[in-house]
């Protein structure tokens, strides 16, 4: 039986991880700020952040939060990771993140590039969009009667759980480097997803594409946030909404 952390355990993505590999007979620690005994804010470091290291095989980096901080909190973790003897350093990052010049974008590809210089075996799984995002974006569009998308913007929105499936089974294999992209079974424009969701939701919106500026979309526009080549997900947005509206 091997020890592992999974940080934002928590979390949509990391408590699904964590879930399956205690399934598969490891003892997993949940690190998040809030989860006992292994409560830590990464972003400050602390001698908690080594009690919760101590021992352990294999890190499972899943915490992140788009306000900032994830920079200083692989910072953190690195070094208590090295301190510990860690073997194996697993990070989910986003397709895109070196195509769409995001500022949360900016920050998961300098995490990446901190992994690979860390001196720890590491594994790097970029995905695609997870459905409840989308959803949760497009939620936000509907509010008002008219729904502004962003013209000429195609997304490829995959299922967390079988983006877990894939994390937990590369937390269990030898560090492979940078491994190949993980996409959702189809690529959608965004209007189409849209409509999509004002279906399943039952509400009447007019759904109008918006052409915006800038490098960030761009970037989306040509194709920044899809893996085509790597649409290996299963589930589709229609079903994930099936079982959630």
């Amino acid at each position: 039986m091997t020890t592992m952390l999974v940080t934002g355990g928590t979390g949509t993505l990391g408590r699904l991880v964590a879930e399956r590999l205690r399934a598969d007979g490891h003892e997993v620690r949940v690190l998040s700020r809030s989860a006992r005994p292994y409560a830590v804010d990464l972003r400050k470091g602390g001698p908690g952040l080594d009690t919760a290291m101590a021992g352990v095989d294999t890190v499972v980096h899943c915490a992140s939060s788009q306000n900032g901080g994830d920079e200083e909190a692989a910072e953190h973790l690195i070094a208590a990771a090295r301190k510990a003897g860690v073997r194996h350093l697993v990070y989910i990052s986003i397709v895109g993140v070196d195509l769409v010049p995001l500022g949360y974008y900016k920050a998961k590809l300098a995490v990446e590039r901190m992994v690979e210089e860390s001196g720890i075996g590491w594994t790097v799984l970029r995905a695609t969009q997870f459905h409840d995002l989308v959803a949760r974006v497009l939620g936000g569009l509907s509010k008002v009667p008219v729904m502004l998308v962003p013209a000429g913007v195609r997304d490829q929105p995959v299922e967390v759980a079988e983006v877990a499936d894939r994390l937990a089974e590369l937390a269990q294999a030898a560090p492979a480097g940078r491994v190949e992209d993980m996409g959702g079974p189809e690529v959608r424009t965004f209007d189409s997803l849209a409509r999509t969701y004002l279906r399943a939701t039952g509400r009447r919106r007019l759904v109008v594409n918006v052409p915006l500026w800038g490098k960030a979309y761009r970037g989306m526009r040509s194709g920044g946030l899809l893996a085509p080549e790597r649409a290996v997900g299963k589930g589709t947005f229609e079903e994930y909404l099936g079982r959630v509206v």
